[in-house]
């Protein structure tokens, strides 16, 4: 499947705030942010031009953050759009819950990888177990009672083990056994489980025009 592959640090100028796309680089004076608080580009530190932006230039802007934080292109992001806005509830919180639920963004909140794409790159590896079988599919969406692991042959994999270190806050609703390098999903995520500083209604309102 395709990916961007470019330098990730200028989305998060773009957009003006961190992303946490770099890993731990993001926590440290390194970060974009911190060193050029600008758009990127050649006139990305100049005030001319610069104007209101539209309501659809927000709306657009709140739908490329959330793509970017889960690392996600624009057709699949918009299956999962859809998807939301099919389901019962508020499609806003719907929509974080099913990307909440990928694999890799299980991965990342559970501390077992300081970024999306590090996440998704040790479960395209086979590190992981999912239930006791060996998954490399990152947009697998788990469920309550799912159990992931870390296979026992890569119990030592740097990446994990240095993320663990870090010591993340893992979200209520799943529990991390950091020894066993396991993860159990209690239950489904709630609106109060997911930290992510987007305004999920614009995104849903920009695919509803």
């Amino acid at each position: 499947m395709a990916r961007y592959t470019g330098p990730v640090c200028r989305i998060c100028r773009r957009e003006g705030q961190k992303l946490f796309l770099k890993g731990e680089r993001c926590h440290g004076p390194k970060c974009a942010i911190e060193r050029k608080a600008y758009p990127p580009g050649e006139h990305g530190n100049s005030r001319r031009g610069r104007r209101r932006p539209s309501d659809f230039a927000l709306q657009l802007r709140e739908k490329q953050k959330l793509r970017s934080m889960y690392g996600l292109l624009e057709r699949p992001f918009r299956r999962y759009v859809t998807r939301a806005l099919g389901s019962k509830g508020v499609t806003g919180f719907v929509l974080l819950s099913l990307l909440e639920r990928r694999l890799d963004s299980v991965l990342r909140r559970a501390g077992f990888a300081s970024s999306q794409n590090q996440a998704r790159q040790v479960v395209r590896h086979r590190h992981v177990t999912v239930n006791g079988q060996i998954c490399d599919v990152p947009s697998r969406l788990v469920k309550p009672g799912d159990e992931i692991e870390v296979r026992e042959n890569s119990r030592d994999l740097q990446a994990v083990n240095a993320s663990l270190s870090r010591g993340y806050e893992v979200p209520g609703w799943l529990n991390v056994d950091t020894q066993a390098k396991a993860i159990v999903v209690d239950r489904l995520p709630e609106p109060d489980d997911m930290k992510v500083d987007v305004d999920e209604q614009q995104v849903v309102e920009f695919y509803s025009r």
